[in-house]
């Protein structure tokens, strides 16, 4: 398996653009549709980019989960595949690469990421209820750990909400306030602490090594388990390597290994960590696997394949030892520092530094004159659909939950995610992403506000449908008309 490290590489021209270090081999077609059948789209998705249809998208956007590039190596494995309820040697093969990668002895698969979290929170949370610190939430995280009766408390240090920012690990937790909570509720009403690499709400944001390992300290002066959301551990740990002056340099393999070594429980989804469908529990301590072993075959299936089927399960082997290869993993971060740095060259707000999982477009700014009672997010994923076809995610206010009241709950920053998924993306679409944006920046002042037509009751931001609160769309239309002619 590769290990091979990257290293910048320069054009002669002075231009800085990440280079595909990988060649394609299999394409799948397109579709850029007129702006009016997108508009006709929007009305027809409740004007929830969830709701489009993927015949109706350009660039779909909306998350890297699940939506990797899988590498050859990975589709090869999967034709292998021992399809057996029990006993699978592709499951056997999946635990020797949890071992050797995360170094971790006790494997427990599941179907995905949000299933380890609802095992994690029925295991720990349901008994007596009592509060989670994060470094942040994470939607379906937070829906978990609510139901069975728990509380998430979010600690960062301020600089995590100043939007544009030259801090390198923004999703550092405050370790102060972690002492300072368990010495007010009392270690006993902690199930435990979690960390998520890297914060996905406000950024995918990176923490570093060295505040994991205050956290560690406090985690063992007071007793409580530290459990590790691992979804985006790769590149997390590229960032490492790029930001902290102690593993300048270092293989992934090494930083990834420090990382998992200071969790006693870890967790991640694969179609995040290694670009195939599934997720997994995994730990050295025996106690702790006893613990959430009888909810396997409760939620999810025998101890052997975990919802998955076992051609996933032979990926995600494959995935796994490939989060060691610099030269795959950084294809991510540098294509969306590439968005991030250009678009911030023009003005638009961005966060920055750039994170990973996608560019982040600041709408609370863009479109201030929106109020977060209109989502102004949602309303921005909806626009900028409207005129390019590309399909963002709205990360702010309609992402969050109602309170236990039924009052609404405002997001810490109203964000635009701009998914680049892992060898999906080409440079030109990259540069039609940019112009796009930087129009509808332009614009921005064309778009309004949105309101629910339905709004369900949990995770409303998958299915809930809103309707425009003015014509505003219609005038984008019209505008797009104006600029482009023509033009798709």
């Amino acid at each position: 398996m590769s290990t091979e490290k990257t290293a910048k590489i320069k054009f002669y021209s002075g231009e800085e653009i990440p280079l595909e270090l990988h060649k394609v081999r299999i394409v799948q077609k397109l579709h850029l549709v007129p702006i009016e059948r997108r508009l006709e789209a929007l009305r027809e998705g409740g004007f929830n980019t969830y709701g489009l249809n993927t015949t109706d998208v350009f660039l779909d956007m909306l998350t890297d989960s699940g939506v990797n590039a899988m590498s050859d190596n990975q589709l090869a494995a999967m034709m292998r595949a021992d399809d057996a309820y029990a006993g699978s040697q592709s499951f056997l093969r999946m635990k020797q690469a949890v071992k050797d990668v995360l170094g971790k002895e006790y494997l427990l698969p599941a179907h995905q990421g949000r299933a380890c979290e609802n095992i994690l929170a029925y295991t720990y949370v349901k008994p007596k209820g009592g509060i989670v610190p994060t470094n942040y939430h994470f939607t379906t995280t937070l829906a978990h750990i609510t139901e069975y009766g728990g509380k998430i408390v979010e600690l960062l240090y301020p600089e995590a909400f100043q939007i544009a920012s030259s801090q390198p690990f923004k999703g550092n937790m405050n370790v102060e306030e972690l002492e300072a909570l368990v010495k007010e509720v009392g270690a006993g009403n902690i199930p435990f602490i979690r960390l998520e690499a890297s914060t996905n709400l406000i950024g995918g944001q990176p923490f570093s090594i060295a505040n994991m390992r205050q956290v560690r300290a406090i985690a063992d002066k007071y007793e409580i388990r530290l459990v590790l959301d691992a979804s985006l551990l790769g590149e997390n740990a590229y960032l490492i390597i790029k930001r902290e002056e102690e593993f300048k340099g270092a293989s992934m393999e090494r930083v990834i290994k420090e990382m998992t070594n200071l969790a006693d429980i870890v967790y991640f989804s694969a179609r995040k960590l290694s670009s195939a469908r599934g997720g997994a529990i995994c730990t050295n301590k025996r106690d702790e696997y006893l613990a959430m072993e009888p909810i396997i075959p409760l939620f999810e299936g025998f101890l052997t394949y975990g919802g998955m089927s076992v051609r996933e399960i032979e990926a995600i082997a494959v995935g796994l030892y490939e989060t060691w290869d610099e030269s795959m993993i950084c294809q991510s971060p540098d294509s969306i520092a590439y968005i991030v740095n250009e678009l911030t060259k023009m003005g638009v707000p961005m966060v920055t530094p750039p994170g990973v999982l996608g560019a982040h477009v600041d709408t609370g700014a863009i479109c201030s004159h929106v109020p977060q009672s209109q989502y102004p997010a949602a309303s921005y994923a909806a626009a900028l659909y409207l005129i390019s076809g590309i399909r963002g995610m709205e990360r702010g206010s309609l992402s969050n939950q109602r309170d236990e009241n039924g009052n609404e709950t405002y997001a810490d920053m109203e964000l635009l995610r701009l998914a680049v998924p892992r060898r999906v993306f080409t440079l030109s679409q990259l540069k039609y992403v940019i112009d796009r944006v930087k129009w509808l920046y332009d614009n921005r002042k064309l778009i309004g506000g949105l309101r629910f037509t339905y709004e369900p009751p949990v995770l409303r931001f998958f299915m809930g449908r809103l309707e425009p609160t003015s014509d505003w769309c219609e005038k984008l239309v019209k505008q797009f008309h104006k600029d482009f002619g023509d033009s798709l």
